[in-house]
């Protein structure tokens, strides 16, 4: 296989098929390594459904479901009796003192330890990302504060088929404000018959609308189709209409390689359960641009000048947070957009997860996901055609336009047959009603060789 570079599709040679040249790739795989710091539901576990002690040494299953929930990292375990020990032991001090040969900061740390990891993975300075609540509590926050819309700027550009909360956040803050969703949503879609939206034909809906609105708030990867967009590009021709720009971030955090401060972008927000791999429900993650979080006390120390934002005790710069005198000095960054105390324990199992992070780059994992997803796509169309084929890929074919995600749009009636088979064979992956089989091999716990098993599988249940 070629090396993939400058944003070409790796190339394969004509053995490529064979279930040898998978476990060649395997071999030679730099991040195989990583697979063994994760815990793999077995074969048994799936197909019982039956709650049991994962058997490390059972058959594991294919897990292409990263893009709905991670797996477990061995870390976790050890990061939660770590804080599960600090509060036994000591109590409420645990807010302040370090345990000894504990992997986690005092409590009232743990954010910041959280967000000094999670900055790296979303391209942006540790002042410029805090970790907090989760995706939908977030968005509301970011957009209270940033959604300001006046008698001829209302208006919000959203994706045609936004993951729901996405769509209630914007339909709830447009009520809000007392406007008219049906005025005030602007939804751009592909064209007839399409399901990727060209960068061309967002830019054409920002000029079309641009004197009527005030925020752009896109996906970074669509979850559907998986289409990755040009976060760059738009973001910038956006903001020069006029607009604040955000992104929903939670099928691109730790799945693509991010920039959110060389791209300016205003604000973001995402989960950190799906690649991200910190637990179903995991506390989640912001980022705001240090334009916008930045405190000044040129009118005094009493009167600092922050952007205005629904407030909170934990918000509160450290320096001053228990002092209990009601005057909010907010945390320089996106640390000021906190509000409550934050869960230990659900800070523990996120910097577990981090840890794994820690000790690779996203441009080492997105050179291997880039490679798996293509493998992928090669084995999916190698020896068909369009007419012979009974599913379509929705997600683009250019890497630079879609992550570790391929959605498989089958023929009509296939669905529930397939999904069924694909259980059956102790594989893991998403349906989307009506047709929608969502395949996600992530490259820090997936094979080639399990690419290679998924298609035989997947073919076979097309032709029963």
């Amino acid at each position: 296989m070629s090396n993939h570079a400058n944003g070409l599709k790796p190339v394969f040679p004509e053995n490529a098929a064979s279930k040898d040249y998978a476990a060649s790739l395997d071999a030679a795989d730099p991040l195989a390594a990583f697979r063994h710091k994760f815990i793999v539901p077995s074969k048994a576990n799936i197909a019982s459904n039956k709650l049991a002690k994962p058997n490390l040494s059972s058959d594991p299953c294919i897990y292409f479901c990263g893009n709905s929930l991670g797996i477990q990292p061995k870390a976790a375990s050890r990061y939660l009796e770590a804080q599960l020990n600090t509060w036994s032991s000591i109590g409420v001090n645990g807010h302040f003192t370090k345990i000894e040969d504990s992997p986690l900061e005092p409590w009232q740390l743990l954010a910041d330890q959280a967000a000094s990891s999670m900055c790296k993975l979303v391209g942006a300075a540790p002042e410029e990302v805090t970790a907090m609540a989760t995706l939908t509590a977030n968005l509301h926050m970011l957009m209270a504060s940033f959604y300001k819309p006046t008698a001829t700027k209302h208006k919000i550009l959203l994706d045609w088929k936004a993951f729901p909360s996405d769509h209630y956040a914007i339909e709830s803050h447009i009520g809000w404000h007392e406007l008219d969703p049906e005025q005030s949503m602007v939804l751009i879609g592909p064209d007839d018959g399409e399901y990727k939206i060209s960068t061309e034909k967002i830019l054409s809906y920002i000029d079309q609308h641009a004197e009527e609105a005030a925020m752009l708030l896109l996906p970074g990867i669509q979850y559907y189709t998986g289409q990755l967009f040009d976060i760059k590009t738009i973001t910038q021709y956006a903001q020069s209409k006029g607009l604040v720009v955000g992104w929903d971030l939670a099928h691109a955090y730790a799945n693509v390689e991010l920039k959110l401060h060389d791209w300016n972008v205003d604000f973001a927000a995402w989960c950190t359960y799906k690649y991200g791999n910190a637990g179903p429900g995991a506390m989640g993650g912001l980022f705001v641009h240090e334009k916008h979080g930045s405190v000044d006390y040129s009118q005094g120390e009493d009167s600092p000048q922050f952007r205005h934002r629904l407030t909170g005790w934990y918000g509160g710069d450290r320096s001053v947070r228990f002092k209990m005198d009601n005057k909010f000095k907010p945390t320089p960054g996106a640390g000021g957009f906190q509000l409550s105390n934050p869960s230990a324990i659900d800070l523990a199992c996120l910097c577990a997860s981090l840890s794994v992070f820690d000790e690779t780059s996203m441009a080492e994992l997105r050179r291997k996901s880039v490679q798996l997803t293509g493998y992928l796509e090669y084995l999916l169309l190698k020896d068909t055609t369009d007419d012979t084929r009974p599913f379509r890929i929705i997600t683009p074919s250019d890497p630079e336009e879609r992550g570790a995600q391929l959605s498989l749009l089958l023929k009509p009636g296939l669905l529930q047959k397939v999904a069924s088979r694909l259980q059956e064979a102790a594989i893991v992956c998403d349906k989307r009603e009506p047709g929608v089989v969502r395949v996600a091999p992530a490259p820090l716990y997936n094979t080639f060789s399990e690419v290679w098993l998924f298609v035989k599988q997947f073919r076979a249940a097309l032709s029963d």
